[in-house]
């Protein structure tokens, strides 16, 4: 039966095939592109770092907030201690749009993830075009040759890249691309439900010298305290904060005692 997952990845596919612009084009193109900041490094800091998302709708929960600017949303993340912004530009399943991300990069000074599903060089390209400082990979979107390919691509770019599993054997096969920065997702993007011990479950799998990013499914301070007794040195956090009425004081009262990185 098809998925959730299996209709955003075949959309985009299909927009990916009907694509004609030119690979070589389009990085000759971003060699123009000013460097990206730190996204790495900038998870690297003491105390639970918080990557801040900037979404407005997603196919399990509707609209989050669809009217959101995505300007003074990420001055907020900012002022509230956040490490990274990510951005959806998924149009047709999150609302988000390259615009949101642009504009949210130019209100602040932290670096952005591009949140989307990159299934083709293109979109790689695209997110450094944009202004993305990473880009997200999906390891149940793509087969292993894409991903190493795609992982290649980004640093070749000068961006890093959060790639992203649900499972062990889907953990394999990011390590043995080589990914660096490693993001656990406890949303199951089949079933859309979530699993709140399959980042406790997974995190000593990852290598001391990967950066371990949760995702999804983190509501409280007792979330993240848990999550970082249990190794993680990054947190990706969306909805608890997108609809809060005060964005940057939601970010603190998650870190809490632990600080920010």
């Amino acid at each position: 039966m098809e998925t959730v997952l299996d209709r955003i990845v075949a959309a985009h596919r299909r927009a990916a095939a009907a694509d004609s612009r030119d690979v070589d084009a389009l990085l000759t193109e971003a060699e123009s592109c000013g460097p990206p900041r730190p996204f790495a490094d900038a998870l690297r800091g003491v105390g639970m770092s918080v990557i801040a998302e900037i979404k407005r709708r997603s196919p399990s929960k509707g609209n989050l907030a669809e009217d959101l600017d995505p300007d003074s949303v990420a001055r907020a993340y900012e002022a509230g201690g956040a490490a990274c912004l990510s951005v959806l530009t998924d149009s047709e399943f999150f609302g988000g749009s390259p615009d949101d991300l642009r504009a949210a990069r130019a209100a602040c000074g932290l670096p952005v993830l591009r949140k989307d599903f990159t299934v083709d060089e293109r979109d790689v390209v695209d997110a450094r075009l944009m202004g993305a400082d990473a880009v997200l990979l999906i390891v149940a979107a793509v087969d292993d040759e894409e991903l190493g390919r795609f992982l290649a691509l980004a640093r070749s770019l000068r961006m890093a890249a959060l790639v992203e599993v649900h499972d062990a054997d889907e953990l394999a096969r990011a390590l043995s691309a080589g990914a660096d920065v490693v993001g656990v997702n406890q949303r199951d993007l089949h079933t859309f439900e979530v699993d709140r011990q399959r980042a406790d479950a997974m995190v000593a799998a990852i290598p001391s010298d990967v950066i371990r990013v949760a995702e999804s499914g983190i509501a409280s301070a007792a979330d993240v305290a848990r999550l970082a007794d249990a190794g993680y040195d990054a947190i990706l956090v969306g909805e608890a904060i997108v609809t809060a009425a005060d964005r940057a004081g939601a970010i603190r009262s998650l870190i809490g005692r632990l600080g920010a990185g």
